[in-house]
């Protein structure tokens, strides 16, 4: 797979707007199939990495969900960086 964009979202406890969020990744005019989306689930009480790794089973080549404990959202997108593939990072 050619990736061109890597994208990381940290996630903690967001259950009610992450399905929104991510949706709007894969909904953008370019090639979702050029998208790597990291989702990084920082230690989440409610059904955040839930939500996550049921768009990871739809989409396995495009949506990587890592999980840690929670450490604040620099750390969550400092992990996701550590995977990133694309040639442009958001």
């Amino acid at each position: 797979m050619n990736i061109r964009y890597s994208v990381v979202i940290p996630v903690y406890n967001v259950e009610d707007y992450l399905e929104e969020a991510i949706d709007s990744v894969i909904n953008q005019t370019f090639d979702f199939n050029k998208v790597q989306l990291i989702l990084v689930d920082d230690g989440s009480t409610d059904s955040s990495k839930e939500t996550a790794l049921n768009y990871q089973s739809k989409y396995p080549n495009n949506i990587l969900v890592l999980s840690k404990e929670n450490g604040g959202a620099a750390s969550a997108r400092n992990l996701g960086l550590e995977y990133n593939q694309g040639k442009y990072m958001q």
